[in-house]
């Protein structure tokens, strides 16, 4: 039974802690502030997280593994590589834009520009990176994609997807999603050299 109310104490602090980095960010954040919105001792904190950056950490981890469940959800197992890979990039924006926690941290990235956040952030684009890495190189066996280093093309692909779908319109009109992927898709599947 005490098991029991332990477990629960941690996910009352874990679920405060998000609660509080979403409102208020992570900076503005303590560990009095998670304690009042959790009903808990802040003592008891510390029974689970030695510190604010541990019990951000917790967080990120948890933002990861939702961010990897809405990627994995978007394989579609006969698909072409470069299907799923504008269908995932689009499911990985839509969590990016929708997710306040992730939208809250990433408008303190960039007016704050607070390490921990950044490191944050990058660990879930790290993540992201690391699947799109791993489809790759599933591609490469299976003859879709020619021998490329993985990883810096996971890179340029996320890089590419995310400044047409989210920066391009701060001075153009925004890309569709089908516009979105037909650029993605032509600049890496067929490059942009002329045939011939």
């Amino acid at each position: 039974m005490a098991e029991k109310k332990t477990v629960d104490r941690k996910a009352l602090i874990v679920e405060a802690a998000a609660k509080s980095f979403t409102m208020f960010g992570y900076k503005a954040t303590t560990m009095e502030l998670v304690a009042k919105l959790a009903g808990v001792g802040k003592g008891t904190i510390y029974t689970f997280f030695a510190t604010k950056e541990e019990l951000f950490g917790e967080i990120i981890r948890r933002l990861t593994s939702e961010m990897r469940a809405v990627v994995v959800g978007r394989i579609v197992e006969n698909r072409s590589f470069f299907d799923n890979l504008t269908d995932v990039m689009y499911g990985v924006l839509q969590f990016r834009e929708t997710h306040e926690l992730v939208v809250k941290l990433t408008q303190e990235e960039r007016e704050v520009g607070t390490s921990a956040v950044s490191e944050g952030l990058g660990a879930l684009e790290d993540a992201v990176i690391g699947f799109i890495e791993r489809e790759i190189r599933a591609a490469q066996q299976k003859g879709e994609l020619r021998d490329v280093n993985p990883s810096i093309t996971a890179f340029m692909m996320i890089r590419v997807y995310l400044a047409l779908a989210a920066e391009w319109s701060r001075r153009h009109a925004p890309l569709s999603k089908d516009e979105v992927a037909e650029q993605l898709t032509g600049l890496f599947q067929h490059g942009i050299c002329a045939k011939g």
